[in-house]
């Protein structure tokens, strides 16, 4: 079979595509045909030697997949081969850029019916990460006021939409560009980080979702309410900062389990959670997608590698 490999850590030319002997389910495993994988900042992590977890080469990337079970291992239940399922592989993020990958029968579930495999392939490892940030780390509850910075992007769409489903005050920050995006997923009010500083606009806060780190999660301690939050998915915050300004602050790893993706299916098949593809690549081309995650301009959405 043909997979997405990297044998060292480094730039988007590292990666090529090989041929591979196909896998084979261990216990508590099933083996996905893969139709779609996406393609996320996480697999840019592991790309270049960065990821928070550890690598041993050579590896195939990606781990956001939907396809249809081809076989399982002992111990699996709940799944049957034919079944078209979403989710991940494993907690290391690796392996679902081929046209087989073995992935754990605990993080994967079947796909949301109303979604094909290329919108499913996209929601998995974001949809859960907002819906942590959120609900897991911050407690977010009916009433209380939340500032999500990359409202326009993967993670922060997805939490734009949560947030305001949960009955909370939704302020995002977005370009100018994507205001009108981010106010049609639900977000009450939209600050084009480009033309104003976030905090000339907001104050009192009691949950921050970070998604860009840097300068921005820099500047987020001084909005939040005494004793708020502030929860990132891009960096460490800093805990002489939040102990300065009375705040909380938490850096997490998203957990993607069967009971998660399973909320977020159904919030996807009854209407009230919109995906959002943007670019589509077939597996020889997964080289473009990194690209694209370094810089290279790309529309608005999850970049989603199609199997053929």
């Amino acid at each position: 079979m043909k997979a997405v490999r990297v044998h060292r850590f480094g730039p988007p030319e590292v990666i090529s595509v090989e041929d591979v002997p196909k896998p084979e389910p261990g216990e508590g495993e099933v083996v996905v045909h893969v139709k779609a994988a996406g393609v996320g900042p996480w697999d840019a992590w592991v790309r270049s030697g960065k990821s928070a977890l550890p690598q041993p080469l050579p590896l195939t990337l990606g781990s956001d997949l939907s396809g249809v079970v081809d076989s399982m291992g002992s111990g699996v239940a709940g799944l049957k081969i034919g079944a078209e399922v979403y989710g991940v592989t494993n907690e290391r993020f690796t392996g679902a850029c081929a046209e087989y990958a073995v992935a754990k029968a605990t993080m994967i579930l079947p796909k949301p019916a109303t979604l094909n495999h290329v919108h499913a392939a996209s929601v998995p490892v974001v949809a859960v990460t907002a819906w942590q940030m959120l609900f897991d780390f911050a407690k977010l509850s009916s009433g209380q006021s939340v500032l999500i910075h990359g409202g326009a992007g993967n993670v922060g769409g997805y939490a734009v939409q949560l947030a305001k489903q949960a009955g909370a005050l939704v302020i995002a920050t977005a370009s100018g560009k994507d205001a009108a995006y981010v106010r049609a997923l639900g977000a009450d009010g939209v600050i084009d980080y480009r033309g104003r500083r976030f905090e000339e606009g907001v104050k009192e806060i009691d949950v921050v979702i970070d998604t860009v780190g840097g300068e921005t999660l820099d500047r987020s301690y001084g909005v939040l309410k005494r004793d708020g939050i502030v929860v990132s998915s891009a960096a460490r915050p800093s805990k002489e900062k939040a102990e300065e300004y009375g705040v909380r602050a938490l850096f997490f790893v998203v957990q993607v389990t069967t009971e998660r993706l399973r909320k977020i299916a159904e919030l996807i098949d009854s209407g009230a959670l919109k995906t959002e593809v943007g670019e589509v690549l077939w597996l020889d081309e997964a080289r473009r997608g990194h690209e694209m995650l370094e810089g290279t301009p790309h529309r608005r959405g999850k970049i989603v590698i199609k199997v053929k």
